[in-house]
């Protein structure tokens, strides 16, 4: 297993794969856990409980100011009931400004501090993911090979989607409902991802 951390961790985290063609594919990924665990943290301030009372957010694409901290699909427990995001937060328009622009700078900015201890905690959570599984039902954020099949994505990009662990293989959620307004945010951080990937690999030659 290769987890790639360091920026721009996705085109790294592809070069990596493509100077090791013995490596299966699917054994390469990068890191987007950081903002996965960052974005449940913060529905979960804006709704009073704990981090572990939300799920199934979705990092989509690059570990970038592109990428797409997505919340259409995910739930929030609130009092025993499990409640769609967008009702337990009740403020589309931060889920769609703020929520979405506040990213890793941003909170370095403001605390005036490294967050490696809380990628340190990512990379855990990441790699003990891979190895326990994630629980029926939910889904983590990886960035994993894309082989055109899912979403739209274009083959050969390390892109983020939300995965399913199971006996130490992940499988890309598949089918959730995708609005025209995270389509045009997936769609978005894609295009970044090509031109990264493309620049890389014509100055590599590979």
């Amino acid at each position: 297993v290769v987890l790639v951390v360091g920026n721009p961790a996705n085109t790294n985290c592809l070069i990596a794969a493509k100077c090791a063609p013995s490596i299966p594919k699917e054994n390469f990924s990068c890191l987007t856990r950081l903002d996965h665990n960052r974005a449940r943290s913060q529905v979960a301030m804006r709704c009073g409980v704990p981090a572990t009372q939300v799920k199934n957010v979705i990092i989509w694409g690059n570990h970038s100011s592109t990428q797409y901290p997505d919340v259409h699909h995910c739930l929030v427990n609130i009092s025993g009931s499990e409640v769609p995001c967008y009702d337990a937060v009740k403020d589309d328009a931060w889920l769609q400004g703020d929520f979405i622009s506040q990213r890793g700078a941003a909170v370095i900015k403001a605390r005036k501090l490294s967050s490696a201890m809380s990628a340190a905690k990512a990379i855990c959570d990441h790699m003990r993911d891979i190895w326990s599984g994630t629980p029926e039902g939910e889904f983590t954020s990886m960035g994993v090979y894309s082989t055109g099949n899912s979403y739209g994505v274009q083959k050969d990009l390390i892109y983020s989607f939300p995965v399913h662990i199971k006996d130490k293989s992940f499988k890309i959620v598949d089918g959730l409902p995708i609005n025209d307004f995270s389509r045009s945010k997936m769609d978005a951080t894609a295009a970044e991802l090509i031109e990264e990937r493309d620049t890389a690999l014509a100055f590599l030659d590979l």
